[in-house]
């Protein structure tokens, strides 16, 4: 795999993002557990978002807590998240490196948001820090081709790139014009955004799969 360049998508693809919300969740019951209990702020905050709802207005509305949307946005983005990489992605991404692929991220996001999340799930011990684009430290988000340019200006020698990510409506458009292959990862059921395959060709990946692992007999 030494001339062969494998990026992935972070949220839905390299871990389930349900688990960053539930952190998040964890997180602020944590700062403003007194007379109400972690418990009862959680399953208003858990209870509101599986609806639907906006949780934070609910949270509000139920407790008057009186405090800012801001801050629930600023404890939600910026707290460090209690999450783990799955070990099928641990797994996959040990084999790769040690087969020698090039490894990068592509990501849409803030950088505080993001970062935090690659620290939490150990990213750095498998993805060098110069192969991870975050749309707000890079300037754009997918599916502008820049994103993906990127590598292919930085490893000129490379002859086989592959985009693995979760969202037909933004991940493949980009990178498959630029002649990559292109692989999506189907929604168990856990997704926060769910999947939709009503578009166009352009649109769609090459190929799809159930699980990360299955991306080593495309590659």
């Amino acid at each position: 795999m030494l001339s062969q360049c494998v990026v992935f998508d972070l949220d839905d693809t390299l871990y389930k993002e349900i688990e960053y919300v539930k952190s998040a969740f964890r997180y602020i019951s944590d700062q403003l557990q007194g007379t109400t209990t972690h418990t009862q702020i959680y399953d208003t905050l858990w209870g509101a978002f599986s609806s639907g709802e906006n949780p934070f207005d609910h949270l509000e509305e139920r407790f008057h807590f009186n405090t800012h949307i801001r801050q629930y946005l600023d404890w939600y983005r910026k707290h460090m998240p209690d999450i783990s990489l799955p070990t099928t992605s641990s797994l996959l991404l040990k084999h790769l490196k040690s087969e020698g692929a090039i490894l990068g991220i592509i990501t849409d996001g803030r950088s505080i948001t993001q970062r935090n999340k690659i620290k939490a799930l150990g990213l750095y011990d498998f993805f060098d820090n110069d192969n991870i684009i975050i749309s707000e430290e890079f300037g754009s988000e997918k599916p502008s081709e820049a994103n993906y340019l990127y590598f292919k200006n930085k490893y000129p020698h490379v002859t086989s790139f592959t985009y693995v990510a979760d969202n037909p409506e933004k991940d493949f458009i980009a990178p498959k014009r630029l002649g990559w292959a292109t692989i999506q990862l189907l929604d168990d059921g856990l997704n926060i955004h769910r999947q939709s395959n009503a578009i166009s060709s352009d649109y769609q990946a090459h190929h799809q799969i159930e699980s990360l692992p299955e991306i080593l007999n495309l590659i």
